[in-house]
């Protein structure tokens, strides 16, 4: 991959846990990028920076390092705005994670918008980040869950949200932008045009978008926009919950405390301006910081460029991959429909046992339900086995994997 400013050797070269052994002196292959991807030397420096020179509270005091540590705290904000084409910075509130902003908009807005006889609608490959907290809300107002399922390819049929919106019950279709397991990519803006003429709001999972490809947050209109800093090389603990200022102003705190009030008296509190009505308490100050570097590293390549590797890579690992014996591939073979992501099983062999096996020459991939059991029980497995890709992933380390799945065949005598 050639982008402005970095070649895909260089890139490497960023990331010092490429550089790593593993397994009596294997060379690291990591590929569960999906769970989580590496940090770059820049995140890094960013976060050991910050700690080194400017460590202070934010918001609060006058001295130096409070005014140099808001300024570096705020300007992140900017930073997502441009990166998204957000228009207003006051819509972008800082969370841990994609978990957190999912879990704040239905506290926050759901129960006062859902009532009893309602309906959220969601998918079969949803993370139960977007599944569990919608079930919660369910039960504790009376509101009904329905699912958008999926055909033979991992594409959602999308004819049957039609019928879910044709009964003028759905409050809120709650979809991932990509799923985190099929890699299936989506067709938001289709939903996003039913949904509109329904009268519905839309909550989009990110998590599994915004690290691979464009994704520009005005065009798209949703209602609120969910995703997380560790999945597109920051550092855990950081998300962004972008929501519609007009919801945003109505919706009450998540949490309760610093920073989110305007004045507390004994017996009555008023509420800070946003986006701080929502961020109650000391921030993930640093990291937040180290996402910033993050989110420079990746508009340097450019997320095309981001988005054109993963399609090569992708299309080169499925053809390797359909001559290994007794594997079976869940979700689209189209590259150009999916992520960077392949999940698969052999037949009749465990896939933690595929895992453990492929993890002694060095490759990292992750095995079990993937936080996906709704689309686990669609599948009939109990687990998948899961390779996902990065900026930094090159063919070399795709023919590593594809070795070691015929070892697996070879091991089990497929």
């Amino acid at each position: 991959m050639q982008s402005t400013s970095y070649s895909l050797e260089n890139i490497r070269k960023d990331f010092p846990v490429l550089a790593r052994k593993v397994r009596d002196e294997k060379d690291l292959v990591y590929l569960d990028n999906a769970a989580t991807t590496q940090k770059p030397i820049h995140v890094i420096d960013a976060i050991s920076d910050y700690y080194k020179n400017h460590n202070s509270n934010i918001h609060r005091a006058v001295h130096a390092l409070a005014e140099e540590s808001t300024e570096a705290f705020e300007a992140v904000r900017d930073k997502i705005a441009k990166f998204l084409n957000i228009k207003d910075r006051q819509e972008i509130i800082f969370v841990r994670g994609t978990t957190e902003a999912i879990n704040l908009v239905s506290y926050s807005w759901g129960r006062e918008n859902v009532k009893k006889g309602d309906i959220v609608v969601t998918t079969e490959y949803e993370h139960h980040s977007n599944i569990v907290p919608w079930q919660l809300l369910a039960q504790e107002v009376g509101a009904e869950i329905k699912y958008i399922d999926i055909d033979e390819n991992g594409e959602l049929i999308l004819e049957q949200l039609d019928d879910h919106l044709a009964t003028g019950k759905v409050k809120l279709v709650a979809v991932s932008h990509v799923s985190n397991v099929l890699g299936t990519i989506t067709d938001v803006n289709r939903i996003i045009t039913k949904c509109k003429d329904a009268g519905a709001k839309i909550l989009i999972d990110g998590a599994q978008a915004v690290p691979h490809m464009k994704v520009d947050i005005d065009s798209l209109d949703c209602d609120f926009y969910a995703f997380s800093g560790h999945k597109m090389l920051g550092p855990t603990g950081v998300g962004i919950l972008w929501a519609k200022k007009e919801h945003l102003e109505k919706m009450q705190p998540f949490h309760g405390g610093g920073d989110m009030i305007r004045e507390v008296h004994k017996y009555e509190t008023t509420w800070n301006d946003l986006p701080y009505k929502f961020e109650a308490g000391t921030p993930n100050i640093a990291d937040v910081i180290g996402f910033a570097a993050a989110i420079d590293y990746l508009s340097n390549i450019g997320m095309d460029n981001v988005r054109a590797h993963e399609i090569e890579l992708t299309a080169y690992a499925l053809e390797k991959m359909k001559n290994v014996k007794g594997l079976t591939i869940y979700g689209p073979k189209d590259p150009q429909k999916a992520s960077g992501v392949i999940s698969f099983n052999f037949n009749d062999v465990h896939p933690h046992d595929v895992a453990t096996i492929i993890d002694k020459n060095g490759v990292a991939i992750r095995s079990g339900h993937h936080c996906a059991q709704v689309l686990m029980e669609k599948l009939n497995v109990a687990a998948t086995n899961r390779a996902s890709f990065y900026i930094y992933t090159t063919k070399e380390e795709v023919d590593v994997l594809i070795n070691s799945l015929e070892d697996v065949a070879r091991v089990f005598k497929l």
